[in-house]
């Protein structure tokens, strides 16, 4: 499982030189970094105006970034390719392009559509290089579609047992989903990412979206309905 603890380390030598942050070698940077007329601010206009203090090489505003992000990415990734290690890796390939790409970024969208957007290519470029079929950690996940389990008051003894089973059917049949249909409910069900916005991730239109949900959800039923029906 990725640790909610866990935090982005960037190799120095992957920026071209350029001197980064250790997020692990300090503490949690401090909201007090941003400005103190950032205080009203959404949480996206504070996006951007860390990125814009990015864009002129400001270590600190990058940590920021990257707190209050990092766990989203590594979430997304790990839900995605369904190991921990990996998601921290692609993780740190994200906000290296992150840094590289502040000096030419423009707010047109959503701060996390950009973030994001570079999450799903990369992990679609990774998810194609494999030739092997994903295993999804259990323990990354939820039951999305809140599949009932028995009343802990009248658990039977092998309940644990069958909500182990249950969790394992869940997570391999996320996993055999086609992967724009795999990213759409991950960020609908975990990141609770709105419609229009995931659009803009996948390169789809809203109605490509809610068209990929339903057939994902309704793959989801189709796999899961011996439990269902439990």
């Amino acid at each position: 499982m990725t640790s909610a603890s866990a935090t982005i380390k960037l190799p120095q030598a992957a920026i071209e030189a350029t001197p980064m942050p250790d997020p692990r070698a300090s503490s949690p940077a401090s909201t007090d970094d941003v400005s103190p007329s950032a205080s009203h601010l959404s949480e996206d206009d504070t996006d951007v105006e860390l990125m814009q203090r990015v864009a002129k090489q400001d270590e600190a505003a990058f940590e920021q970034l990257i707190e209050r992000h990092q766990h989203a990415v590594i979430g997304t990734v790990a839900k995605m390719l369904g190991n921990p290690s990996d998601a921290e890796d692609i993780a740190q390939q994200v906000f290296i392009r992150i840094w590289k790409s502040a000096p030419r970024y423009k707010p047109t969208a959503k701060f996390t559509t950009f973030l994001f957007t570079i999450a799903r290519n990369l992990v679609f470029n990774e998810s194609r290089r494999r030739s092997r079929k994903k295993e999804y950690s259990m323990d990354e996940r939820e039951d999305d579609f809140h599949l009932q389990t028995p009343d802990p008051q009248q658990a039977r003894p092998d309940q644990d047992v069958l909500h182990a089973e249950l969790q394992h059917a869940v997570d391999q049949a996320i996993a055999s989903l086609p992967e724009k249909q795999r990213m759409a409910v991950i960020l609908r069900r975990y990141e609770g990412m709105p419609y229009d916005e995931i659009s803009e991730v996948l390169g789809l239109s809203i109605s490509a979206v809610k068209s990929q949900l339903f057939r994902a959800r309704t793959t989801l039923r189709e796999t899961l309905q011996q439990y269902l029906n439990q």
